[in-house]
């Protein structure tokens, strides 16, 4: 045979293939009316590895049984996810426990931040909220979660994200520990300044305070200078520290914003070498609440130690066109190389292509978390 006849022949079996393709997804549709009909779960995972087995055994080689096992997993798959959109059309996905709102309720809100005051967090607090607040800072991360999840605030204001340091590690671990929910985000673009006590010049200087990741983020001015570099918690303490001290010989690299709350003087604009520098803050709240004009919703996951796993979870974004803008995994205490997914995404709580997206991965990934709609 040539080339030809042979193409000619798979063309033949290809359209076999279609022709029983769509036959098993009509089946499946009368599956799903008889799941919704007796309220059985839409993924069967001993149903499921028991046909695996059954249709590797069918075949003669190794090479055709990984094959086969690949090409149900996908068909089985898609199965499922047309289950998922008949009982979402029939009303049976359940109600998701979360409240859409017009606004979110911020006027003289309790208004909770991390750092002292001049915080970067609290430029980005000032900036999402105005100024008909009640504002105050804490220590920590974790005291500012503690907050509002006792109910002494409303909202915290906390960084997720820097757009040349990447994540913050412990916020992400921080939204699965505590039942509080995104809300609002606020991107704040972050220009480091050196400050210093009133009266002093570059010249004084002998020490400069802020920071580890403000230090790093300033490595190519510093280098330019013989100066002692000590970290400080964050920078407004670090600008607290300076003016409280009123040494000429210490300087501060913190924001503008902190310079005008401590009475200091910008020596430098601009340190940090990235000019486009950002911090992605989110708004968090106790309440299971959501904007209706929301467009990103944060969730995260655990996924059996499994080949494929991630693949099977990632498709429900697939097969329900929605746009995936952001992935990310952090270990699992006490399980060693396990990991939790944390993913953003466009699309609304009450869109009925982010249900089904949201049935599927809840049916069949650990431990899923709606971490909020903003």
């Amino acid at each position: 045979m040539d080339l030809l006849e042979l193409r000619e022949q798979i063309d033949v079996i290809d359209k076999q293939i279609v022709e029983l393709y769509e036959r098993r997804m009509e089946i499946c549709g009368r599956v799903a009316e008889y799941k919704i009909e007796t309220g059985k779960k839409v993924f069967d995972r001993q149903r499921e590895m028991e046909k695996l087995a059954k249709v590797k055994s069918l075949t003669h080689n190794e090479f055709n049984s990984h094959g086969v096992e690949e090409l149900f997993e996908q068909i089985m798959s898609m199965s499922r996810k047309l289950q998922y959109q008949l009982l979402a059309q029939h009303g049976s996905l359940g109600k998701l426990p979360f409240i859409g709102v017009d606004e979110l309720e911020t006027c003289r809100a309790r208004v909770v931040f991390q750092g002292a005051e001049g915080a970067y967090s609290q430029a980005a607090m000032t900036q999402y909220f105005g100024d008909q607040i009640q504002s105050f800072h804490v220590d920590t991360f974790r005291d500012a979660m503690s907050a509002i999840d006792e109910g002494s605030a409303d909202f915290a204001v906390l960084p997720i994200e820097n757009s040349t340091a990447g994540i913050v590690n412990e916020i992400y671990d921080l939204l699965v520990e505590f039942e509080n929910y995104i809300v609002g985000e606020q991107i704040l673009q972050i220009r480091h300044c050196l400050l210093g006590v009133p009266g002093a010049g570059i010249e004084d200087i002998r020490t400069v305070y802020s920071h580890p990741q403000s230090l790093m983020q300033s490595s190519r001015f510093l280098s330019g200078y013989d100066w002692r570099q000590i970290s400080m918690q964050n920078n407004a303490f670090a600008a607290q520290k300076v003016s409280a001290e009123g040494d000429k010989s210490q300087a501060a690299i913190a924001s503008e914003y902190a310079a005008k709350v401590y009475g200091l003087e910008v020596l430098r604009q601009g340190v940090n070498q990235e000019e486009d520098n950002s911090t992605r803050f989110i708004i968090v709240t106790n309440q299971k609440v959501f904007r209706k004009d929301a467009n990103k919703v944060s969730i995260c996951f655990e996924l059996p130690h499994q080949s494929g796993s991630l693949y099977h979870m990632l498709s429900h974004f697939i097969y329900n066109n929605l746009n995936m803008c952001k992935i990310e995994s952090r270990p699992i205490e006490d399980r060693n190389w396990e990991y939790r997914f944390f993913i953003d995404f466009e699309g609304n709580l009450a869109d009925s292509a982010v249900k089904n997206a949201l049935r599927g991965l809840r049916d069949e990934a650990r431990n899923m978390k709606i971490l909020g709609n903003y």
